[in-house]
């Protein structure tokens, strides 16, 4: 006996009932490949967040991703991905910022927020109002600049480490290693019109009947 995948619960009704509960707050709504996205005025963040957590049982933060459009006037998007355990559902909210204008904060919401509004303000530098402790989070003391820019250039700056040589933290030019930057997107199943590495050694190791 065959047994059918356990069906996934339908987004059907679920942006219009969002969509009017947040109201004059929504700039846009977008429903596509089985994902509800909104977005919401920036400073109506935290308010649209508190709703979906307090009247529609999204109770969990899962994750603020940033992403970067350099020819948008509000260059940057903060997306924020929350999960609803009761209903096994997932809503994505967004909003637009630029690098001067704040989000507001949403730590008084989930505290986990506040790790996650730094590695954003990290990687692209977008503020975040009345976060208690927005500071760098990934890279090092120092540290200039934003990675996760698009135009953030990929030489020229430095890094720390700890040098056994010189018993102490010493910092060193970045090496950004472009080997694996340019990709045929084939499959290695289909062949590669290159040598992957370690192909090398296949061949030494072949018998002689498979040269021949």
């Amino acid at each position: 006996m065959v047994h059918s995948a356990p069906k996934i619960a339908s987004n059907d009704g679920v942006a219009a009932q969002l969509g009017a509960a947040l109201g004059s707050m929504v700039v846009e709504m977008v429903e596509a490949h089985g994902e509800i996205s909104f977005t919401v005025q920036r400073d109506s963040i935290a308010d649209a967040l508190q709703i979906l957590r307090d009247t529609h049982d999204y109770q969990q933060l899962m994750e603020i991703a940033g992403v970067d459009y350099p020819d948008r006037a509000e260059r940057f998007e903060v997306c924020y991905h929350l999960l609803s355990l009761t209903e096994n559902h997932r809503v994505r909210v967004k909003v637009s910022t630029d690098e001067d204008t704040p989000v507001p904060t949403v730590t008084h919401l989930w505290p986990v927020a506040g790790w996650l509004e730094r590695e954003v303000y990290d990687m692209y530098g977008v503020l975040f109002a009345g976060n208690p402790d927005l500071r760098r989070i990934l890279t090092d003391y120092g540290f200039r600049g934003h990675p996760f820019r698009k135009d953030f250039p990929l030489t020229g700056h430095v890094e720390m480490r700890y040098s056994e040589e010189h018993k102490r933290v010493i910092y060193e030019p970045v090496k950004l290693a472009q080997d694996f930057r340019s990709f045929d997107f084939m499959s290695p199943w289909e062949g590669a019109d290159y040598v992957l590495p370690g192909d090398e050694k296949v061949e030494e190791e072949k018998p002689d009947e498979d040269k021949s």
